[in-house]
């Protein structure tokens, strides 16, 4: 029975691939485990938003995937016989290094993660099937199915990162409460002809149509042709179909329809790929059972409207992901000093996963299922609104859009950039209070520092994984003792005061005080964790 490994992962998604590496690069021995013989399937998703590459950064991927990235995106929306233009680059968002949105195919991020994750020494097992986990007190047995046969691990955790029928969440019994969608989408792949259209309709941009029927996105973004199509439409029905999933193909005849329905008069030359997919509201009742996990889609399903479902789920595994890493290494500790606390040690700290990331999943879901109703629904008052009272508001669109707050406020919303995690038990406030600073539990905003005399951005002086204490200019150093590998000090010589923050792997603050209380960072970091030693100073 093999047991050299820390985390099983179930599932090379962009989910389980982000986790993989969050926890590698925080000490863990990973294995990543995916059903998929291939490593293609058409992309369902086609947006990252700025606080997903804010969490990447740190990964050292963010680059990488910036190259392959539309970071400058622009769509025609095609209201009535009116069409708007709107730019989603240069938002007015300066405590962020992405100010805008990132039009990228989701297989794309995948071959990014899968690349960084090799470049690690951590492969991706394809053609690895999850039979069954459970928790056994002190570890985790799970049994894998491959062409090499039948396989029983034990490792100290695991995680469902496998999607909307997840096996790990039906291993441990999880509710799974929700509903399937009277709506559906679909997905295609097209060459079209457009000879008839008149307007603005450029292959470096998207086009929206709306219309009674809901909204057709039309995006230069094919994995197989030029046009990626996604239309919502009256469900033809899921009973016996995976919820999220691509499922039957689509007659070239009704996707052709869709686009004279949407009022766009193109003709369809060749259909590379199509498909429809059922889909559903749901959420896991929980995220953590014992030393199971759940992250991505097998812990939550939203609809595409405002495209959460790759972003939260990246987001997800980036919050887990350094909790493990760090419960690995408290184990480690323990076992060697012979103290023996195991993961009990580390509960708060893998508690907090279930409390931070399901409030933010509670939200989404209601902002998603709000949006959905607009896009999608076919009702007298969503019908209206789209067919009727979006082309007489036509004209006033383009003042809206240059109002650059509301709009950036916007984006602000749907890339949860404003989620906190203030009630979390790892957010703490100490003894005397540092006054004008980002609370504990919020995110930590970019901004331009001096360091030893040079101006730096923030973001990109903590790109690296870790804790980041920052200090004041007049804060007294921490003692060494109390720092270790994986803990990085960094004293702002333009910030005046004698306090200091501690900011987490994935960007939140976590302690804040007035005074460089030792005593008070010192339990902050045994609270998460922190494996201690030599402090790395950049």
């Amino acid at each position: 029975m093999t047991t050299a490994v820390d985390i099983l992962v179930v599932g090379a998604g962009t989910t389980g691939l982000t986790l993989a590496l969050q926890a590698h690069a925080h000490g863990a021995r990973v294995r990543v485990v995916e059903r998929r013989t291939e490593p293609f399937r058409p992309s369902r998703a086609l947006i990252l938003h700025p606080r997903t590459l804010e969490v990447l950064r740190p990964l050292g991927v963010t680059d990488a995937l910036l190259e392959l990235a539309d970071t400058a995106p622009t769509a025609h929306l095609h209201l009535g016989s009116h069409v708007v233009e709107a730019r989603l680059a240069d938002l007015a968002l300066p405590d962020t290094a992405f100010p805008h949105l990132s039009l990228l195919r989701q297989m794309d991020v995948e071959r990014v993660l899968t690349r960084a994750l090799a470049e690690r020494g951590v492969p991706v097992e394809r053609g690895t099937e999850l039979l069954n986990a459970r928790d056994d007190g002190d570890s985790t047995h799970a049994v894998l199915r491959s062409r090499d046969g039948i396989q029983e691990i034990r490792c100290p955790f695991v995680v469902g990162c496998d999607g909307p029928a997840s096996t790990v969440r039906g291993c441990v019994g999880i509710g799974w409460h929700g509903r399937p969608y009277a709506e559906e989408v679909v997905l295609a792949d097209l060459e079209l002809d457009l000879d008839g259209m008149s307007g603005p309709f450029g292959v470096s941009c998207a086009q929206v149509f709306a219309g009674r029927q809901g909204l057709l996105f039309l995006f230069p973004l094919g994995e197989q042709a030029t046009w990626r199509l996604l239309a919502t439409r009256p469900s033809a029905g899921g009973a016996g179909h995976n919820f999220g999933e691509p499922g039957s193909a689509v007659p070239p005849a009704e996707l052709q329809r869709l686009l004279n329905d949407a009022g766009m008069p193109a003709r369809i030359e060749r259909v590379a790929w199509s498909a429809r997919v059922p889909l559903q509201c749901r959420l896991a009742r929980r995220f953590r059972r014992g030393r199971l996990f759940l992250a991505g889609d097998a812990a939550h399903n939203y609809s595409p409207a405002t495209g959460q479902g790759m972003n939260s789920g990246i987001q997800d595994a980036v919050n887990l992901g350094w909790k493990l890493g760090f419960a690995v290494s408290r184990s480690r500790r323990e076992s060697a000093d012979g103290t023996g606390a195991g993961k009990r040690g580390a509960d708060t700290l893998l508690d907090s996963y279930d409390i931070e990331r399901r409030s933010a999943a509670y939200r989404r879901l209601i902002l998603t299922h709000a949006a959905f109703w607009a896009e999608a629904s076919t009702g007298r008052i969503p019908s209206w609104l789209r067919a009727v009272a979006a082309p007489r508001a036509a004209p006033a669109i383009p003042a809206l859009l240059g109002r650059q707050r509301p709009v950036a406020e916007a984006v602000r919303l749907i890339s949860q950039l404003r989620v906190n995690c203030r009630h979390s038990p790892l957010s703490v406030e100490g003894t005397s209070r540092l006054r004008g600073a980002p609370r504990p539990g919020d995110r930590l905003p970019d901004a331009t520092v001096s360091v030893e005399g040079v101006p730096r951005r923030l973001h990109q002086l903590l790109a690296r994984p870790g804790v980041h204490v920052l200090l004041q200019c007049d804060a007294d150093s921490p003692p060494e003792t109390v720092l270790g590998p994986l803990v990085t000090v960094v004293r702002l010589a333009n910030s005046p005061g004698r306090g200091l923050l501690a900011v987490r792997p994935d960007g939140h603050v976590g302690f804040r005080s007035g005074t460089a209380d030792p005593a008070a960072l010192t339990g902050w970091l045994s609270l998460v964790c922190a494996p201690a030693s030599a402090p790395v100073r950049p």
